[in-house]
């Protein structure tokens, strides 16, 4: 059938209560709201669980269902079944991940205005905030260069007002309907947009028994693959939310940047960097993101008032 409402709710709408196996993806999360409105039980399998190993050398469209309704009825947890979002959380993001896409796109368009005009043994002048670059380039651009640098700066400053309307959109959002936002910026580095991401993925603090399981959920802990004495060291897992995993790493270099405030997360992720291993910075940075994660876990469900030196004293 093709992947329409339309066709589901005709095939699906007129059958009875079954066990419905899907794979996570593009369409599996309006398909689970739909088909459980309908009355369905939807298992949601992990593609990553999966992986090409347990599928075997063959692979097509009917082995892979076949594989995925005989584990459906025999054993689901072998699926490593997902929870999506609701809606209200997933529309919330969106316009996250929409202000994200719009702030990669302005950069990209600087990158390309400086290239251009690089090509032709000129230089524009490095620094600045990219919300000010069209701006200040604009009459430094040589004239025989302004019928193509000129739309590329139009697009800059275009880009640059949307990104301004959705950050305070998303400021809006958080005061009014996510109060518990204010818990998790008391961090020093944590913004609301990190912040509000933080809660809108999480989305049910309760899911977790212990704080510290939020560091495996965003892909911050190391990979595990050991068989009797070999167990090697494997670099992040990088599972879950590649977009959370990724801001929670932009606010650890801002802790461990010159104008973090001195706090136990600092002085954690220094030490790590102090011990001169390879890739000793790097390391520091993901110890500091994991903690940190766990951190404003613990602010949430606790609701407690951060401190900063809490450790130390």
């Amino acid at each position: 059938m093709p992947t329409t409402k339309a066709a589901f709710e005709k095939h699906f709408g007129e059958s009875p209560a079954a066990r419905v196996v899907i794979e996570a993806g593009t369409h599996s999360h309006w398909v689970n709201e739909l088909l459980s409105g309908l009355g369905h039980e939807v298992v949601v399998a992990n593609p990553a669980a999966l992986g090409p190993k347990r599928r075997g050398r063959r692979k097509n469209d009917r082995l892979d269902a076949a594989g995925l309704a005989f584990q459906g009825q025999s054993n689901p947890r072998e699926l490593h079944p997902i929870r999506h979002r609701s809606i209200d959380s997933q529309v919330e993001l969106s316009v996250i991940r929409a202000r994200d896409t719009m702030v990669r796109s302005r950069t990209q368009n600087i990158c390309a205005a400086r290239s251009i005009i690089k090509t032709f043994g000129e230089r524009l002048p490095a620094g600045g905030h990219s919300e000010t670059f069209a701006k200040r380039v604009r009459p430094l651009v040589p004239e025989q260069l302004k019928p193509v640098i000129g739309p590329l700066l139009d697009v800059i400053e275009m880009l640059t007002l949307q990104i301004k309307k959705l950050e305070k959109y998303i400021e809006q959002r958080a005061r009014e309907k996510y109060p518990w936002v204010a818990r998790l910026t008391q961090v020093k580095g944590v913004a609301t947009l990190t912040a509000l991401a933080y809660v809108l993925t999480v989305e049910d603090p309760k899911r977790f028994e212990k704080s510290r399981t939020v560091g495996a959920y965003v892909g911050l802990v190391p990979a595990l693959f050991a068989s009797g004495d070999d167990d090697p060291e494997l670099k992040i897992s990088r599972a879950g939310n590649s977009y959370l995993r990724r801001l929670l790493v932009n606010a650890s270099q801002y802790i461990l940047g010159p104008f973090g405030e001195d706090c136990d997360l600092r002085r954690h992720g220094l030490k790590i960097a102090q011990r001169g291993r390879k890739n000793a910075k790097k390391r520091a940075v993901i110890a500091v993101a994991r903690k940190l994660a766990v951190l404003m876990h613990r602010l949430w469900i606790t609701a407690e008032v951060y401190e900063p030196l809490r450790q130390a004293s």
